[in-house]
């Protein structure tokens, strides 16, 4: 079904909350933010909830930062660019001191709140509030009519969960679409008391609690009235601005019932990426109508040789001469010897190719080449961008492998995530 626009571009502005240190994701927000972390091996997280908004006609952008925000902002630099005759913008705002507020961001609220000074002059209705580090494909415009047909002052997106997942999240209840009760990350023992009527399809899947998405529409002077007056110590808008809210205003849900992940911690990021080789992916990479932005590159086709390739996503300017490749996602200028099998990994790819006096140097300090080398076996990894693998390398992940932190590489889950830039020598194995 084709995705509806909203009608008027003044109507709705939004803004993007790019998260804290990103802890969760280390170590690949060692040395970038958590929305620039690369991912389906050509885009970043940044592209989704931006892409989002342009699909939905959601033209001025706010993206709030404060943590490695310098390839973030070398991204959208580089990829967001409108016409001089539209009024669309994309603008970074990174945490900074003023005589009013020396603090970093305290939190969701709280980064809104010192935004507000940079928000004020552009005029707009209602406010939409999104984070930067989570996976789908929402008709925003859908949300917007929801919360004009309920009379909301404010509207949480929320998406049918079940037991497993219901304790990591914020559960709620409702009555004719307006939220009448919430509670923070509840225990499993509480789990009865908050059932809800998802429809038939959800509950046949056991999907019958209501989880927050963090995902946001502020009448525009309330949220302002909100942030400087009401709660102006409040730094969260889960935690306590969206619980205290329900008492006294309008605060209606829009249920969701697509496909949503938090990419919150490296599992969840692996099997997002992954799940992009199925046959059927739950994430639609290839709707025109929900089309997903991000840098245009001119870069070669990709180049494959005397390679088996089975369920793999493979990017553009790519040289693979391995043996096999399952069930993976190859990213940009990924380049992968001859010999080699790659199993359930996702290799971010490159940034740059190495000419052939940049080869001739690297042989000649004994130092292997960009990409992955001849006879190696990779498997249930991620390979974070520039990575040099040597010949004969043998990365193995799974359960059998214990949580660690290494100089070259971490595990975590079961899953190898090889560092940024890292040089793995000839021989080496995980």
């Amino acid at each position: 079904m084709a995705i509806r626009t909203i009608t008027h571009s003044k109507e709705v502005l939004s803004v993007i909350l790019g998260g804290g240190a990103g802890s969760r994701l280390y170590p690949l927000t060692a040395s970038r933010s958590k929305p620039a972390v690369p991912i389906a091996g050509k885009y970043r997280l940044v592209d989704i909830p931006i892409s989002n908004c342009l699909n939905n006609g959601i033209g001025r952008m706010f993206v709030l930062t404060q943590f490695n925000s310098a390839s973030l902002n070398r991204h959208i630099k580089n990829t967001y660019h409108f016409s001089p005759f539209s009024k669309a913008f994309v603008d970074i705002l990174a945490a900074e001191q003023t005589p009013d507020n020396p603090t970093w961001y305290q939190g969701t609220a709280d980064a809104v709140r010192q935004g507000l000074r940079h928000i004020a002059p552009f005029e707009s209705d209602y406010i939409l509030i999104l984070s930067g580090d989570q996976l789908y494909q929402m008709d925003f415009a859908q949300m917007l009519e929801n919360h004009k047909n309920l009379g909301a002052d404010i509207s949480v997106a929320t998406i049918p969960v079940a037991d497993r997942e219901a304790p990591e999240f914020g559960i709620l209840k409702s009555n004719e679409g307006v939220i009448t009760s919430f509670i923070e990350k509840p225990k499993k023992e509480l789990l009865p008391d908050w059932v809800s009527d998802t429809g038939e399809e959800m509950k046949s899947k056991g999907r019958v609690y209501l989880a927050s998405m963090g995902i946001y529409i502020f009448n525009r002077k309330l949220l302002f009235d909100m942030l400087q007056t009401e709660y102006k110590d409040a730094t969260d808008f889960g935690k306590e601005i969206i619980p205290d809210s329900i008492e006294k205003y309008t605060v209606a849900s829009y249920q969701y019932d697509g496909y949503w992940t938090d990419i919150g911690n490296i599992y969840s990021f692996f099997e997002a990426n992954l799940d992009l080789t199925k046959d059927l992916p739950d994430f639609n990479l290839f709707d025109s109508d929900r089309t997903i932005y991000t840098r245009a590159r001119m870069l070669p086709p990709a180049k494959v040789s005397g390679t088996t390739l089975e369920k793999t996503v493979v990017s553009e300017g790519c040289i693979i001469n391995a043996s096999r490749v399952e069930s993976s996602v190859i990213g940009i200028r990924s380049r992968i010897g001859y010999g080699s099998t790659v199993v359930s990994s996702y290799l971010m790819g490159n940034d740059y190719y190495e000419t052939l006096e940049d080869i001739k140097s690297d042989q000649s300090k004994g130092l292997p080449l960009l990409g992955i080398g001849q006879r190696c076996y990779i498997k249930n990894a991620i390979l974070d961008k520039n990575c040099r693998i040597g010949d004969d390398v043998r990365i193995n992940g799974g359960p059998h492998l214990e949580n660690t932190d290494q100089p070259l590489f971490t595990v975590k889950d079961g899953i190898v995530v090889v560092k940024k830039a890292a040089v793995i020598p000839n021989g080496f194995v995980i």
